[in-house]
């Protein structure tokens, strides 16, 4: 008899009878488990190692949800059915542009937007389409930018002008430099829709539309569904919803 299995007889023997004598391979093997066992690495509970589980919430890294989180009052910017004030701002021409330059509006499409945000960016060409629409009807799109360019050196006035001639905004593009409209409105998103009635009264606040990534999945026009009412002498029905989009830097988000 080899001498290794001597050693197996040995310790096979050891264990008086409790359980039955195995194999040298097989001893290895359950050794190996035990040593495993008391290392926490059998039937240990929780996620395997190097992995996180199923989190709940947003990735890692990320900032959070592009949803608003606070209520009209907690901003504390303009109400439904409060009256708006007039501004005058610098337009990317180099004019500066006030809601009454607009003679013949019936109301006003106002938005809070930006250069870089990708909501901002995805809903171009629905603001594009909906001035070309509603401007010759009377509710044009009067576009802000109150990113302050310390903070957000690409939200510039020149970089502004350079959006607007490289996409052809047919609407004013305008920089609220010291963010006193942003904070009048009541705007913390970007995009952040306020539409406007003939008498500058706030009628509807928040989002565009139900679906920022993808406008032929659109279920539901916020936006376009409130100038409808107005436009037949109506309020709109649904008059609030939360922006959706990047926060604009110094809002309340």
């Amino acid at each position: 008899m080899k001498f290794k299995n001597v050693i197996v007889m040995a310790f096979c023997l050891g264990l008086m009878g409790m359980v039955s004598c195995k194999s040298n391979k097989d001893v290895k093997e359950t050794a190996s488990e035990e040593v495993a066992h008391h290392r926490g690495g059998g039937d240990r509970k929780g996620p395997p190692k190097g992995k996180r589980g199923d989190r709940k919430g947003p990735p890692r890294g990320k900032k959070g949800s592009p949803e608003q989180t606070r209520s009209l009052e907690e901003i504390g910017g303009y109400q439904i059915g409060a009256t708006a004030e007039d501004f005058a701002l610098m337009n990317v021409d180099g004019k500066k542009i006030s809601l009454s330059d607009y003679s013949d509006a019936k109301g006003y499409i106002v938005t809070f937007t930006c250069n870089d945000c990708p909501f901002s960016v995805m809903y171009e060409d629905r603001l594009i389409a909906m001035h070309n629409k509603y401007a010759p009807q009377g509710y044009p799109v009067v576009a802000i930018n109150s990113n302050p360019t310390a903070v957000k050196p690409g939200e510039s006035m020149e970089k502004m002008a350079e959006r607007a001639k490289a996409r052809s905004f047919p609407f004013a593009y305008l920089k609220d430099a010291d963010h006193k409209v942003a904070s009048a409105f009541g705007a913390v998103r970007t995009p952040h829709m306020f539409i406007l009635d003939g008498d500058m009264k706030v009628q509807y606040i928040g989002a565009i539309d139900d679906n920022a990534r993808d406008a032929d999945g659109v279920t539901d026009k916020y936006v376009e569904n409130a100038i409808a009412a107005l436009q037949s002498g109506k309020l709109p029905e649904t008059n609030f919803t939360k922006s959706i989009g990047c926060p604009i830097a110094g809002a309340k988000h």
